[in-house]
């Protein structure tokens, strides 16, 4: 059986590499996060290191290596790239590994996650995010949806994103572990891979992933807190009630950028997992909805320019990246409301950590690049089925 699946939109002429739409909403993007940054971080930039503006100047350094990698990922020809990807598989796996290198890797809060090389930590779960996007897209989008041998069509992508799973949970990272899970499905969706498979494998990965939540005292907790924040609200329970109110306090309009008292001790990470709260007490419900409509736009414009490719390849690129980073938003932005329980996930373009930012500004140049083909046949009326559908 069949259904209306994916599809693809095609126009004619050129197409610019920068698409203008997405070029405006990241800028805008951008800008809001640097912003609220700088505002929620300065007291605790202050307290640690006797400079407010650090934590901004640094993401601002960031930030302009970004931009350059977002520039090479919009130029490179993916011909090239996708010759490259068993070399990115091989040199972020390496990466991967290093967390648990004495003398290389850093501990922060129990978690060991990053490597410092040249005085400069980096998160290299970050840098899995992407590689695993590009990988699958070239491994899925050379079936065209042609998996009756799941043998050796959908087992190697599988365990691939199985083995950086578990090297990302082995670093204590539980919640980037199962993101990369979710968004794998997400690309084996769209890929057109029958839904039979994701039966078989939500009947591994469900079990699996429920034991492992069990494993670690601080992973209860988090869910504790989330079901009663007020069950330990000096504890566990303290960053939600606490985000809560500085959510509450914003009202309508917010106090003003800047004007916000929560992040002066009274909100635990402010600067990164919970800056959405200092976005909602500074710029109330308002900010909120622009913010959060900005990704949801990001979203929209990204499935649009996946809808146009004829290429698997390209489309399945843009959509993964498109995906990973407005489910990360919507990951973050859900903690912060008290929807789902604290995961860790940053918000893209506005957490600290030059790691994220790097990393979301390279899946941006990703989609530039995807989505600024020239088509040189006759355009083509209406729009034509991309795959054959889901298929069950």
């Amino acid at each position: 059986m069949q259904r209306p699946g994916f599809f693809v939109e095609q126009i004619n002429g050129e197409r610019s590499r920068f698409d203008p739409i997405l070029a405006g909403v990241v800028l805008l993007l951008v800008a809001a996060g640097l912003g609220i940054l700088w505002s929620a971080s300065w007291f605790r930039a202050e307290q640690l290191y006797g400079q407010p503006l650090r934590f901004v100047m640094r993401q601002a350094m960031w930030m302009g290596l970004g931009l350059v990698l977002m520039t090479m990922a919009a130029l490179i020809p993916l011909d090239i790239l996708r010759t490259l990807i068993p070399l990115l598989l091989i040199v972020t796996f390496i990466m991967s590994l290093l967390p648990f290198v004495p003398g290389v890797s850093a501990r922060y809060m129990g978690a060991r996650r990053w490597i410092i090389i040249f005085n400069v930590s980096f998160q290299p779960s970050e840098l899995v995010k992407v590689v695993l996007v590009l990988y699958l897209a070239h491994m899925l989008g050379r079936r065209q949806g042609d998996f009756s041998d799941p043998l050796h069509t959908l087992l190697p992508p599988f365990l691939v994103v199985l083995v950086f799973a578990v090297v990302v949970l082995l670093q204590n990272d539980y919640s980037t572990a199962m993101f990369l899970v979710m968004t794998a499905l997400a690309v084996f969706f769209v890929a057109a891979v029958p839904l039979r498979y994701f039966a078989r494998g939500f009947g591994l990965i469900l079990p699996i992933s429920g034991i492992l939540l069990f494993t670690r005292e601080h992973r209860v907790r988090r869910l504790m807190a989330f079901l009663n924040p007020r069950f330990d609200p000096a504890g566990s329970g303290f960053q939600i009630l606490a985000a809560r109110r500085a959510l509450e306090s914003g009202g309508t309009w917010g106090v003003g950028v800047g004007q916000g008292v929560r992040k002066i001790g009274g909100l635990p990470e402010a600067q990164s997992d919970f800056i959405f709260a200092v976005l909602g007490e500074e710029m109330g419900l308002i900010g909120v909805l622009l913010i959060t409509g900005l990704f949801l736009l990001f979203g929209i414009r990204g499935m649009q320019l996946a809808r146009r490719q004829e290429d698997w390849f390209r489309s399945l690129l843009i959509y993964g990246c498109t995906m990973s980073i407005v489910l990360q938003a919507l990951l973050n932005i859900a903690v912060v409301a008290g929807m789902v329980p604290a995961t860790g996930i940053p918000l893209p373009f506005f957490s600290s950590g030059g790691s994220s930012l790097m990393v979301s500004l390279i899946m941006v140049g990703l989609i530039f690049n995807a989505s600024g083909t020239v088509l040189e046949h006759p355009p083509i009326s209406g729009r034509t089925l991309f795959s054959g559908g889901i298929r069950v």
